[in-house]
């Protein structure tokens, strides 16, 4: 057969650019093309850097679903339903709302995919298709495939050593997927000689991991850390604020060549906090937590959301003066969103609260509920305004690290992507993506 693996287009937040959308590929449809037998042919398209080629034949059409490009990815369906293909989708809004997503397409894949993609193809080819996939009890980490990296033309990505070492989340927070009922209920890890059998192949020092938390099961993370030290490596990954309980953790993150840490602090507000039931989050000992990574040398990405039931409008003043203060080297903020299929979206759709079922508006940068204690104008304007302040030349001086080591990738990450976003974008559309990449190697270890 012939398969097409699609990426619906993602639609921009008022700070994005078009540099977002050509950071690195997906590393689902990568895993799928793997998980494809060979006698099959595989086409990927991700329409955030082509257009679609609906008039191609093809036998059967994949596509890869988010929150915010569900309506985009049923657009895409109907296209090639139209021409008689048969659609499957999957990805994590599938996942996190079958009931809501089934009807839209011809079959859906709910979890994982390595159990059940040779299914598909086998029941499309003796025309059993079933509407629904799902396989994912007592699944393991050996279980899973790697992406098939050879499948991309790197050229067109500025970030394409992204790597996955796990599946999942200990933690369940209400606004997070991890808490829907069809997710994985576990965290499982990867086998350390899969992952370092991955770094290898992508054949260089720098390394993107991209697990929802590195640090899930600490005492395997510390055993991966002493397998790749010896690589050499130049590496970035979110973990866990609890990571403040591990100093030796942390000594083993700066000794494999850990360069900055992703971290969802999301409120500095610690009734905010206990009212999403992010357990792992001790906001008294922030400043510890900061403290100590930063005397490591290691660089903060620090995830923040308003809009939560006990943020005022003091939440963004407040918050913008702690990440000043602390020397937060980048920041990346959210207007809490309820996803469907989230402990959130059912208690604020009990409550009478979601006031915007456009699902293109879901991406944390709309408000599409009623906030509890703030006007949804004021949780917009004041989400814009942090953004603008946070990278002020005034507060990007203040936010200067230490270390003089990290003044470049700090600079051109403040400057080249943030505050000067458009600029840099003009510029890559008159400079070819492969002559600037290595440049834009540097902003890619804060982007999450």
């Amino acid at each position: 057969m012939k398969i097409k693996l699609i990426q619906p287009a993602m639609l921009p937040r008022p700070m994005d650019t078009k540099l977002k959308t050509r950071m690195s590929p997906s590393l689902a449809l990568l895993t799928i093309a793997n998980l494809t037998p060979k006698d099959h042919e595989v086409i990927i398209e991700n329409e955030n850097i082509e257009s679609i080629n609906f008039n191609e034949s093809v036998d059967l059409v994949a596509i890869t679903v988010t929150v915010d490009v569900m309506n985009r990815a049923v657009e895409i369906a109907r296209e090639f339903q139209k021409r008689g293909i048969t659609v499957v989708a999957g990805g994590i809004h599938i996942t996190a709302d079958p009931e809501g997503t089934s009807n839209s397409f011809d079959v859906i894949c709910v979890g994982m995919a390595e159990r059940v993609w040779w299914k598909i193809l086998k029941d499309k080819e003796n025309n059993s298709l079933k509407k629904i996939y799902y396989d994912m009890e007592g699944i393991s980490g050996e279980e899973i495939i790697s992406p098939s990296y050879q499948s991309i033309d790197n050229k067109k990505y500025l970030y394409t050593n992204i790597i996955s070492t796990s599946r999942g989340c200990p933690f369940k927070c209400d606004f997070c997927y991890n808490s829907c009922k069809d997710t994985l209920k576990t965290y499982i890890n990867r086998p350390i000689e899969d992952v370092i059998k991955d770094i290898k192949a992508l054949k260089t020092r720098h390394i993107m991991f991209i697990d929802d938390n590195f640090i899930g099961n600490p005492k395997w993370t510390k055993e991966l850390l002493k397998g790749i030290k010896p690589l050499k490596l130049k590496w970035n990954a979110a973990v866990t604020s609890n990571i403040v309980d591990m100093p030796e953790l942390l000594d083993e993150m700066k000794d494999s060549g850990c360069q900055s840490l992703f971290i969802g602090f999301e409120s500095i507000n610690s009734k905010s906090i206990d009212s999403v039931h992010k357990v792992q989050n001790s906001v008294n000992r922030y400043e510890k937590l900061v403290g100590e990574i930063h005397k490591r040398g290691i660089m903060i990405n620090a995830s923040f959301v308003f809009g939560l039931d006990e943020d005022d409008g003091s939440v963004f003043k407040n918050t913008l003066e702690w990440i000043v203060k602390n020397k937060i080297e980048t920041v990346t903020s959210h207007i809490l969103t309820p996803y469907p299929g989230t402990k959130l979206y059912s208690s604020l759709l009990e409550e009478n609260r979601i006031v915007d079922y456009n699902l293109s508006n879901y991406n944390t940068a709309h408000v599409v509920y009623k906030p509890k204690n703030i006007t949804a104008e004021e949780l917009y304007n004041g989400y814009l305004w942090i953004y603008k302040e946070v990278y002020t030349f005034k507060n990007i001086m203040k936010r200067l690290p230490k270390a003089k080591e990290q003044w470049i990738p700090f600079l051109a990450f403040n400057l080249f992507y943030r505050k000067f976003g458009k600029l840099t974008e003009a510029v890559c559309n008159i400079v070819s993506f492969k002559n600037i990449g290595r440049f834009f190697r540097w902003l890619a270890y804060f982007i999450k």
